[in-house]
């Protein structure tokens, strides 16, 4: 069956066909725009559900950050929706798991003119948060998680000088853990905004801004 597959994607005229990262057929890169960035897809990579949902994300994001950030963390930032819009205006940390996702967005980061400098780091953030001595000097943190949330990372930033944390999530449970680390650790929790781009499902994204 797996020989058949590439015919499949010649006869449908796909872009690329892939099997557990495997690429079978590629007729173009498949690529997609995330603010003025073209981004080169990994096979298998993660995106928002639609376009749309995602340019709302980024537009909470930014708005949250604020225009005044020079220095910013976006930690578990995949492909870069985040960072690639924060780079137009502030210096970026990003940090990510996969390194074909990392190696995508250095790509991005590398062919895009006009962007502040970014530091992509591939990183286990589960195992290897960002301590708080290197979130030392950053003006805010973002940070959108699996949906096993953040506790880790959470516990991080709450012992961390940052004045500024937007927290993204698909899952209100651990957002809501997580959250409450940050408020102990003197964060007050100021918006919280759902994001409904699951249509037909109970699911739901959000977007919160907590200060110090």
């Amino acid at each position: 069956r797996a020989a058949k597959l590439p015919r499949l994607g010649e006869t449908h005229r796909l872009a690329r066909l892939t099997r557990h990262g495997e690429i079978l057929f590629q007729r173009a890169a498949p690529t997609v725009r995330m603010g003025r960035a073209i981004v080169a897809l990994p096979p298998g990579p993660f995106l928002q559900a639609t376009e749309a949902g995602e340019a709302t994300l980024a537009a909470l994001v930014l708005d949250h950050v604020g225009p005044k950030a020079k220095r910013v963390a976006d930690l578990f930032c995949g492909l870069g929706p985040f960072t690639l819009r924060l780079a137009e205006h502030a210096r970026v940390l990003a940090a990510e798991i996969d390194e074909a996702t990392c190696a995508a967005l250095r790509r991005a980061v590398a062919d895009t003119s006009g962007l502040k400098p970014v530091t992509v780091e591939r990183r286990d953030l589960f195992r290897r948060p960002v301590v708080r001595s290197e979130l030392a000097g950053l003006d805010a943190v973002v940070f959108d998680p699996p949906r096993q949330g953040a506790e880790a990372q959470a516990r991080e930033i709450a012992a961390s000088g940052v004045k500024t944390v937007v927290a993204v999530s698909c899952n209100p449970a651990t957002f809501s853990r997580d959250a409450k680390i940050l408020v102990a650790g003197g964060y007050r929790l100021e918006a919280v905004t759902p994001v409904d781009q699951f249509r037909w499902s109970a699911h739901v994204e959000l977007v919160a801004r907590l200060v110090r």
